[in-house]
């Protein structure tokens, strides 16, 4: 089996789960739990002011910001952090925040997209640029590896959700793309433009999932061993210890042998 950082793998039918949670497991094994919850919250509430300010502060009046608003409630933010967040958005003074998408290879020619969210383009495009040079990669032009991905929306659920028949059969009357199932859980994959109502019509049949959000899912993969994954996972790291950036995807594949390696 093939796993590609923080998504499923898209494939033509109902097929196994990819690593999402093996990846967890393996942050996890590694001590980076603590700090990157404190990361993880204040890049959702980021999320949150910037959707506000873009359309209306009311979470049902602007989708954006309810599937912004959802993703940080899945995640344990705080009702108060969220709240802030919204109304930092109306704030005179708030700051003004840019979004912009860098593209580039990492070691073993993997693509990588990285998004993230400034108020200083030069320092972050800096940052970024830099940071691909010393862990051996190459930042590249808008649109150098995005042809290599799709956009869409995705929708986790842990295992106890019920079992493959049921998840699939729910996924499917929501008009989703597609459903992934293992032991370890549920994907649930759907056009970028769907997301919120079928994610909407899946919790009315499920409840509420683990995680909703949109991804960048790859249309072809990069196969690494155990040393370019090691080495990409220390891009990946340092790159998304950045407070300006939002998340990373890439388009690497590994087989089981090398995630065992990685978690032992």
């Amino acid at each position: 089996m093939a796993y590609i950082h923080g998504q499923a793998q898209e494939l033509k039918g109902f097929h196994a789960m990819a690593g999402h949670s093996k990846w967890a497991n393996i942050q996890h094994r590694k001590g980076r739990q603590d700090k990157a919850r404190s990361k993880l919250f204040s890049k959702l509430a980021k999320e949150i002011t910037v959707a506000a300010k873009m359309g209306d502060p009311d979470p049902e009046k602007n989708p954006r910001l309810r599937l912004a608003v959802k993703e940080a409630k899945q995640q344990s933010v705080p009702k108060d952090v969220i709240e802030r967040a919204i109304s930092k958005s109306m704030a005179a003074d708030g700051d003004d925040y840019e979004e912009i998408r860098y593209e580039g290879y990492g070691p073993g020619g993997v693509a990588v997209i990285v998004e993230a969210m400034t108020d200083n383009r030069n320092r972050t495009a800096s940052v970024v640029r830099s940071t691909f040079t010393k862990h051996g990669g190459n930042l590249g032009e808008t649109g150098s590896v995005g042809f290599m991905f799709e956009r869409k929306g995705q929708i986790l659920y842990n295992a106890d959700a019920g079992d493959e028949d049921t998840v699939m059969m729910a996924a499917i009357e929501a008009g989703a793309e597609d459903c992934e199932s293992t032991s370890d859980g549920h994907v649930i994959t759907t056009a970028d433009t769907d997301l919120n109502a079928v994610s909407t019509a899946i919790e009315t049949e499920l409840g509420e999932a683990e995680s909703t959000k949109l991804v960048w899912t790859p249309t072809t993969t990069t196969e690494l061993d155990l040393d370019g994954m090691e080495k990409l996972m220390r891009l990946i790291d340092v790159l998304e210890d950045d407070d300006d950036v939002q998340r990373v995807t890439a388009n690497f594949e590994v087989s089981d042998e090398v995630m065992e390696q990685l978690s032992a």
